[in-house]
């Protein structure tokens, strides 16, 4: 076999300093004898020390050492290439990690020399709003008025506060001996200045990944720095190491369409991927040097189609008076003010949390913008007022001026709408972002995507409660469900718009994985159980903020069996994200009593017998149609349009939570043996070791890099029957998918009964089971009466590929 340019599917690995570049090669014949087309890699340049993700690159130069160093990656490359694996890699062109300044040539130079220093022009610095000097947010209490700091000392040469180390500057450390005595003056003299951590908000004047200020953006829209930071990854497209990119944040580089021209000479034109979120109808720039997103659209479209559109009453119902029922789940942020019998409007919602984050932990970058907007370079509180409004009005992650400038109308006129009291500022400032060329309008571009994640991802999809299975990475929580024929007309235009796009149900960044928001999916068929039960948790264990307290109960159902401890993880973290009751940052004293509830709630899952009793009576209830709903959801996946990407361990159920919960250790001993025993020919149950989702998941893989010409087009097949809507089929070309969606409504139905699929009249083989069916009217209720979902290819003698005779 010859490997090909574009992956016909790929299985994500997790590259860290306990499953290094050397264990992963160690796993590529498991990946092979999977199914798995090429191999994906996580970041794989130096990181953060101790870093698990590996998005916090320190030196571009080198394959980090902690993950298996030059040597792992060659290891791994020639393992994969030896097995026919592609190898395709995660880059992060967007920033540098800056934790640790001494770990980062580049930003231990800027601090160290400044304005001189050779990688001044690397980093997005406002010299003049810092006085010449680069801020950093890390003081726990600020500076006294003499400038004396706290914890501040001369050690070995180098400013020390606490543990943070910082450089001194040549000629400024003076007679200084080491100590605190003398470390205010040193630290006045350097071209940086330590300040509280709150001034971030504010006066922060280096750009930033979101507001993460141990990320620091660099400009690889200047030559030498993409030349510097890519030259590593330049060699390993040379020597024929990696065959493929996946390209981390494109929405926070300067001009995104010039950066992917430069990477595809580069690599020769490779395989090249976005981590691009589009909304709504939203397309990728057609002049872009890429062939497609990360998936994040199609896991929005393929969670939707297992959704029951007559859950939507019920589920409305039980968020409105959970919001007005309970005062403390209402955030002047919120933005969703509504009569008390209505549902939540999301758009409205997100409005308040954009300008939220806009006026909070975004404000230095709003205020930013004001000073190049201005004249004078001060930033005037009327603009920074209307640049607030835009962004937060503004409906998809960036434009990308000139194609984009109808999105920046839309954002004008509904901000205007908004804040009729801003339309003359409003209007000075959109006639300035307008023009491609000024400053202020580049930065806009990087700057909304910011807002936007941080005010929707992480925050407002903590807040909206009726199904949790809407709220992920990528996804409109206002469309509720997808028809199956609405679901198919977006995969004929995938088919034809990024046949070669990634698509996912996983990653290392959704808030839930696959199988939790399969199991949380059945609550739209059960909308009226839920709501009784969500009542007696919320006698049993009060918390306080009934919005909250949905999506905590629906997460730890779908996450059901959990420890305690990764419990109280996610739980902190996201009422902390969603903070209308309690917040990162402003511990107060009620913030501390919700989080005390909030944590005695999850303590009673596995110490109050109710409580208990209650989860798992309810986990019993979702268990089965969630396995089922789970089957179908891999299945549309893996032999859906684009280039499946299976992530790490997903293979079996993964009930894993928001990250760090979803980077957690994979056991592939297990996996391995248990694609032993399907090889050998053994037809799993549905049960709780998930080797039926193993068996699906390789058939799949296996049949789609074995026979790619089953997979050339997407066509509807039609279901008919009493129970049609609880099916959707499709024609690939030759391989034909058919999976179980509702499965409660077709439970209480008695089962299939007469429903059939119609296909051609020609015997059809299912490689799941190896069971050969008469074409024409295929009777549901014998297709699909081993496993809720069928993979059927011609059966004309011929040994399918992964399948038993």
């Amino acid at each position: 076999m010859t490997r090909h340019d574009h992956p016909r599917s790929t299985y994500r690995l997790q590259i860290r300093a306990g499953f290094d570049l050397f264990a992963a090669a160690d796993q590529v014949q498991y990946l092979r004898d999977l199914g798995a087309d090429w191999v994906y890699l996580s970041p794989v340049l130096e990181a953060e020390p101790g870093s698990d993700h590996g998005y916090d690159v320190v030196d571009h130069s080198r394959v980090d050492p902690a993950r298996g160093g030059t040597a792992g990656l060659d290891a791994l490359s020639q393992r994969a290439h030896g097995a026919d694996l592609g190898v395709l890699v995660d880059i992060v062109p967007n920033h540098v990690g800056v934790a640790t300044p001494k770990a980062s040539t580049w930003w231990w130079d800027l601090l160290t020399h400044g304005q001189d220093s050779t990688y001044a022009d690397a980093f997005d610095v406002d010299w003049a709003a810092g006085g010449g000097k680069v801020l950093l947010p890390v003081l726990g209490e600020p500076a006294g008025s003499d400038g004396r700091i706290e914890g501040l000392e001369v050690v070995d040469g180098e400013l020390h506060y606490y543990e943070n180390v910082y450089p001194i500057a040549p000629g400024t450390l003076g007679d200084a001996a080491d100590g605190p005595a003398d470390a205010a003056a040193v630290h006045a003299r350097q071209s940086y200045e330590l300040v509280h951590w709150k001034r971030a908000d504010t006066d922060l004047n280096y750009r930033r990944f979101f507001a993460v200020n141990t990320l620091a953006g660099i400009r690889v829209e200047e030559g030498w720095v993409f030349d510097e930071s890519h030259a590593e990854i330049g060699r390993w497209f040379r020597e024929g190491l990696v065959d493929g990119l996946r390209v981390d944040h494109p929405d926070g580089l300067a001009d995104p369409g010039a950066y992917l021209d430069r990477l595809a000479a580069l690599t020769g034109g490779a395989h090249v991927l976005v981590e691009k979120i589009l909304e709504g109808d939203e397309r990728l720039p057609e002049d872009w040097a890429t062939d497609g997103t990360t998936g994040y659209d199609a896991l929005a479209d393929l969670d939707r189609v297992f959704v029951d559109p007559r859950g939507a009453a019920a589920l409305d119902g039980l968020d409105s008076r959970l919001r007005a029922d309970d005062d403390s789940a209402h955030s002047p942020a919120d933005g969703d003010a509504r009569a008390s019998d209505e549902a939540v409007d999301w758009h409205r919602m997100i409005l308040g949390t954009k300008r939220g984050i806009a006026d909070g932990i975004l404000g230095s970058e709003i205020r930013r913008l004001a000073r190049l907007v201005s004249d004078d370079g001060r930033a005037d509180e009327a603009v920074v007022d209307a640049l607030a409004e835009l962004a937060a009005a503004f409906p998809v992650y960036r434009s990308y001026l000139p194609q984009g400038a109808d999105q920046l109308a839309r954002a004008a006129e509904v901000a205007t709408g908004s804040r009729p009291d801003l339309a003359d500022e409003i209007a000075r400032v959109v006639a300035v972002l307008a023009d491609e060329s000024h400053p202020a309008s580049v930065r806009f571009q990087q700057t909304s995507g910011m807002v936007m994640a941080k005010g929707v991802e992480d925050t407002a999809f903590y807040r909206y409660s009726r199904l949790a299975t809407l709220t992920e990475v990528g996804a409109d929580p206002a469309e509720f469900s997808l028809t199956p024929a609405e679901f198919h007309a977006r995969q004929q235009a995938r088919l034809a718009e990024r046949p070669f796009g990634m698509t996912t149900l996983s990653t290392h960044d959704t808030k839930r994985s696959a199988d939790v928001r399969s199991r949380i999916t059945v609550l739209s068929e059960i909308g009226d159980e839920w709501t009784a039960t969500l009542e007696r948790l919320r006698d049993l264990a009060p918390i306080g903020d009934g919005p909250f307290e949905n999506i905590l109960w629906q997460s730890v159902v779908g996450a059901w069996p959990a420890s305690r401890e990764r419990l109280h993880a996610y739980a902190e973290k996201a009422s902390r994200e969603a903070s209308t009751s309690t917040t990162w940052t402003d511990r107060t004293a009620d913030a501390e009593a919700f989080e005390e509830r909030m944590h005695a709630a999850i303590d009673a899952v596995f110490d109050h017998e109710e409580v208990r009793h209650e989860i798992e009576r309810i986990v019993d209830v979702v268990r089965a149609p969630g396995r089922s709903n789970s089957l179908g959801l891999a299945l549309l996946q893996l032999t859906g349009p684009g280039s499946p990407d299976v992530y790490q361990g997903g293979e079996l159920w993964d009930h894993s939570l928001v990250d760090p919960d979803n980077r957690r250790e994979v056991d592939f001993a297990l996996r391995r043996r248990l694609l032993d025993q399907v090889a050998a020919g053994e037809t799993p149950p549905v049960d709780e070791t998930g080797a039926a989702k193993l068996l699906v998941t390789h058939r799949a893989l296996a049949l789609r890099r074995d026979r790619p010409e089953l997979f050339t087009r997407y066509g509807a097949l039609p279901v008919f029957g009493d129970q049609a809507d609880s099916a959707v089929a499709a024609d690939r070309g030759g391989a034909l998918t058919i999976a179980t969606r509702l499965p409660v409504a077709l439970e209480q139905a008695g089962g299939w009964g007469d429903t059939v699929v119609l296909v051609q009249g020609r015997r059809w083989r299912d490689v799941l089971t190896g069971r050969v069916h008469e074409g024409g009217r295929l009777r549901l209720a014998d297709v699909l009466d081993t496993y809720p979902v069928a993979l059927l290819v011609p059966a004309d003698g011929q040994q399918e590929s992964g399948a038993e005779q």
